[in-house]
């Protein structure tokens, strides 16, 4: 029988860009498997990602990531919403590109303060003034997001204009790259 291969798909972006809340109903009209890489992470060690952090550093974390990415998950048929940082450590974006589609998320960094502001569970935002850390870190990591297959803004729109476009936009680069 000749089953059509459903190709990974890989959301990446800044923390509170909606990877999670996007790819959970994306995997589903997709017919794909849900993975969240900071959850399969936490359930891997046992621990929060703030404890990895705290415990070991953020070094230690990136390449927890990284050994995620090269075996933590089936090489096809899933939707995986990468953590804010595993595509800026050097070479993962192409890694992640040989593997699947990569598919940005994009949000101001006004709008993601908002989203994230009231979670304590983002390691990197527990500073004095949030809002410039997200600013500077966003126009860090701006360009490695860009080099994405795909990127959608996010900001403004409704959770299911979002999906609609990741499943739509899946479909036509699938069909267009023959994966």
């Amino acid at each position: 029988m000749n089953r059509k291969r459903k190709p990974n798909l890989y959301l990446a972006g800044f923390m509170g860009t909606g990877k999670s809340t996007v790819g959970r109903l994306a995997a589903q009209r997709l017919g794909l498997e849900f993975m969240d890489s900071d959850h399969a992470i936490e359930a891997q060690q046992g621990r929060s990602i703030p404890d990895i952090f705290a415990q070991d550093g953020e070094p230690a974390f990136r390449e927890m990531e990284r050994a995620f990415v090269e075996n933590g998950h089936p090489g096809e048929g899933c939707l995986i919403a990468c953590g804010g940082g595993l595509v800026i450590q050097p070479g993962m974006m192409e890694t992640l590109k040989g593997k699947g589609l990569v598919f940005s998320l994009i949000a101001t960094a006004e709008g993601v303060f908002e989203r994230t502001r009231h979670n304590s569970n983002r390691p990197l935002l527990q500073v004095e003034d949030p809002l410039a850390q997200i600013a500077k870190l966003m126009a860090a990591r701006d360009p490695i997001y860009r080099q994405a297959h795909v990127q959608i803004l996010t900001e403004g729109r409704h959770v299911n204009d979002v999906v609609a476009h990741v499943c739509r936009s899946y479909k036509l680069e699938a069909a267009q790259r023959k994966l």
